[in-house]
């Protein structure tokens, strides 16, 4: 008998608590049968939240202490007229001290340092300064001019604080992000911002991919760091968009894949390896892709297949359209710029593609850049072909395929398709070894070069 009791007790209650919470949760509601669901107590992403409920102390906390302070030190020669016409050239021309600042980023406990070329272009002595006032001088490792990356190192007896890479492919437009910079040389500065967008080109050559954000970024901030809330390194800050020089909403970042695949090129190979796919695309659209008659209009519509590469030994045609390389859909020129970007010569990528309504994938091996076609000053230079040697009798050369030079624009005509025998009085045997020449040259260096025109003429000019 007591036992039922107890039983019956214990029924009771439960009767109870399940009518309770049907009144708590149901009636006592909107009215409108609504139910409430609890998050597990792990889940800890930010999704949907605005900036008062991200946590974004833990994440700065960590890449303050990577992002240091960049000086630059460079000598240019000033001319001074009044003085060049009482005692000559030579009387009229002094050296003048530059100085100039950035900000950089530590990637390793030993000292190694990424920032952006422009930062420490031309300098003769490079100075550092970390979050705790330590100053250190730097040794200039390398550089990629077209991306705007520079390796810098710095030698210290104490293992420094450092950025660790994340995958900025797994970057996702909105996620939250905060922009670290040391502009003035006091202490790292930080803002907050979301990603605007990805995969942005402003480089008319095609070769750029950025992140695009509205975190702040002024003059000083360039070379810092992009991270996420995790404080991960997902970008080098790199530019902004102003017509003033301050910022006005957007700035660009060079995505943290791209960056690391530079810096290990120029650690192991002391030059950037680029590698292509061996095709020449068109973006697609509404209007493109109704007048090339294709049905997609995402994705990059094959116009040409380069010679000798992985596409055209992949079996890849005039009109197909390429969406996706590896496990990352393209569909912008950037992107698929962007992707290859991180990749080298002889790399291994599978190409999905459509042709005819049907999807393909194969794998394509990427070949040299350097083995199709080079820039040298403006121009678009290629490896001549065995009627160009017949024609012009010669066994070596590089064609000048296009002029990029807006100051050789006008002399155009006259360019475009000579031949290059001779740089600087070195051969010009090929596009490799033009390109060999052009990383022992500065950009703003002048250069004599040996041609043969089209009429079969030898000249010779200086740029």
């Amino acid at each position: 008998m007591k036992r039922f009791s107890m039983l019956f007790l214990v029924s009771l209650m439960s009767g109870a608590v399940t009518i309770g919470a049907y009144k708590l949760f149901v009636e006592n509601g909107s009215g409108n049968n609504s139910v409430v669901t609890l998050a597990p107590s792990t889940f800890s992403k930010n999704v949907g939240l605005g900036a008062e409920n991200v946590d974004f102390v833990d994440a700065a906390s960590k890449a303050v202490h990577s992002v240091v302070h960049v000086k630059n030190v460079s000598v240019r020669t000033v001319s001074n007229p009044i003085m060049e016409f009482f005692y000559g050239s030579r009387g009229g021309s002094q050296q003048q001290e530059q100085v100039g600042t950035g900000s950089g980023v530590i990637i390793s406990a030993d000292g190694y340092i990424v920032t952006n070329n422009h930062v420490i272009k031309d300098a003769t002595d490079i100075e550092i300064t970390l979050n705790n006032k330590k100053i250190y001088k730097a040794k200039l490792i390398g550089t990629d001019a077209k991306m705007d990356i520079a390796l810098l190192k710095i030698e210290s007896d104490e293992k420094l604080p450092f950025s660790s890479f994340a995958d900025s492919d797994q970057v996702k437009v909105g996620e939250w992000v905060l922009a670290v910079g040391n502009p003035y040389n006091l202490t790292s500065t930080v803002t907050a911002g979301i990603v605007s967008a990805k995969a942005r080109n402003l480089d008319t050559k095609g070769i750029q991919s950025f992140i695009q954000t509205d975190a702040a970024v002024n003059p000083g901030n360039s070379g810092g760091a992009l991270v996420n809330t995790r404080g991960e390194l997902i970008g080098i800050n790199t530019m902004i968009s102003s017509q003033t020089g301050s910022y006005v909403g957007y700035s660009f970042a060079v995505p943290s894949n791209i960056t690391r695949k530079i810096i290990e090129d120029i650690m192991e190979f002391c030059n950037v390896q680029r590698g292509i796919l061996g095709v020449e695309v068109t973006e697609l659209n509404g209007t493109i892709s109704k007048d090339l008659g294709v049905n997609q209009t995402e994705g990059v519509y094959v116009k040409k297949i380069n010679k000798n590469t992985g596409a055209e030994k992949a079996g890849l045609k005039i009109g197909d359209v390429i969406v996706k390389l590896d496990n990352q859909s393209i569909a912008s020129f950037s992107e698929l710029s962007g992707y290859i970007n991180t990749k080298r010569p002889n790399d291994k990528i599978q190409v999905t593609y459509i042709r005819d309504s049907k999807t393909y994938v194969v794998p394509v091996t990427l070949v040299k850049n350097d083995i199709i076609n080079t820039e040298f000053k403006g121009l678009q230079l290629e490896n001549i072909s065995a009627a160009d040697k017949k024609n012009f009798r010669i066994d070596y050369g590089v064609k000048i395929s296009e002029v990029n030079n807006e100051r050789l624009k006008q002399y155009e005509d006259e360019l475009k398709g000579n031949i290059i025998l001779n740089i600087d009085g070195a051969k010009a045997t090929d596009i490799e070894t033009v390109s060999g020449l052009m990383n022992n040259k500065d950009e703003n260096q002048g250069v004599s070069i040996q041609m043969i025109n089209k009429s079969g003429q030898i000249i010779r000019i200086i740029i």
